[in-house]
């Protein structure tokens, strides 16, 4: 899933450590969101959301691919 976390950390002026203390996860975890390894938790998107003060939708970006079988 697409993201705009390490953007807006840099705008916020926080490193990946102070981002990752705020929302009580390790600083791997963050570099992995970032860098599109890993995809949080729903309660771990919204503590992100929360801290970094921008709405949900503005932080992930969902693409819906619909399978169609025909």
């Amino acid at each position: 899933m697409e993201n705009n976390i390490q953007f807006q950390r840099k705008m916020k002026g926080l490193s990946q450590e102070e981002l990752a203390k705020r929302c009580s996860v390790s600083r791997q975890t963050i570099n992995a969101i970032e860098n599109k390894k890993y995809d949080p938790s729903l309660q771990l998107a919204f503590t992100l959301s929360n801290v970094l003060g921008i709405p949900l939708e503005a932080l992930f970006i969902f693409k819906y691919e619909r399978n169609e079988e025909k």
